[in-house]
């Protein structure tokens, strides 16, 4: 396991960017990992290519995710890992946006966050060990113009990641937001040839994520920011 201190790992809104390279990195350490989102035949693959456990849920629902762990504790063995990677959104002025939107994207980026860190200390506390990652985003620290709703979900998210770092710390537990500044690099969104790294790599930002997971915990990062290099601040 080199020198990651960690077995387990459930990834909930496991999609193809920054979750799919985090489960890659932490399988090649040797970790056991575990991958929940909604649709789980999008996981197929990468499943097959890391021998990962899939599991279905819906992150806003709190009986869901209470039975996704009561599952993970059966099949994968309990986390020592949890990154909550789920969101939504519901782009639109202000005064057309419909409020059952607004209300379903917070729901999964905001209330499915702490559902998942309640689950995941409910394990860890009592073992006094484990980490708890977040994924952020701009929208994190900045409202844009027609994203209110993700930027509602994300402030909050932030604000549950604080809490829950200065709770939860003194317990062993690693709490950890990363606010992801940038354009994640993708097959729908591939890096310009004339701008080469301009977007973010998910590689690279998951390799972000280990490094803070291997951190000693008389200097523990609780947020880390991660942006391209060209990008104007």
């Amino acid at each position: 396991m080199a020198d990651l201190p960690y077995g387990t790992a459930l990834i909930v809104g496991t999609g193809p960017g920054i979750s799919a390279s985090l489960a890659r990195r932490l399988t090649a350490l040797g970790v056991k990992v575990g991958l929940a989102a909604r649709d789980t035949g999008k996981l197929a693959a990468l499943a097959a290519e890391t021998s990962a456990i899939t599991f279905a849920v819906d992150a806003s629902d709190a009986g869901a995710i209470a039975a996704l762990f009561d599952e993970a504790d059966r099949r994968l063995g309990q986390p020592d890992i949890v990154l909550y990677n789920a969101s939504a959104r519901a782009h639109g002025p202000i005064v057309e946006i419909d409020p059952a939107a607004v209300e379903r994207a917070l729901a999964v980026t905001a209330f499915g966050g702490f559902l998942v860190v309640q689950q995941a200390a409910k394990r860890m506390a009592p073992r006094g060990r484990g980490a708890i990652l977040l994924t952020g985003a701009t929208a994190s620290v900045k409202g844009f113009a027609l994203s209110s709703a993700f930027a509602m979900g994300k402030f909050a998210l932030r604000g549950l990641a604080q809490s829950a770092a200065r709770e939860l710390g003194p317990k062993g537990i690693h709490v950890a937001h990363f606010v992801i500044d940038g354009a994640v690099r993708g097959l729908r969104r591939p890096d310009p040839p004339d701008k080469p790294d301009s977007t973010l790599d998910p590689d690279a930002i998951a390799q972000a994520y280990i490094d803070t997971l291997r951190q000693p915990r008389s200097a523990w990062s609780l947020e880390v920011e991660v942006r391209p290099w060209v990008e104007h601040f």
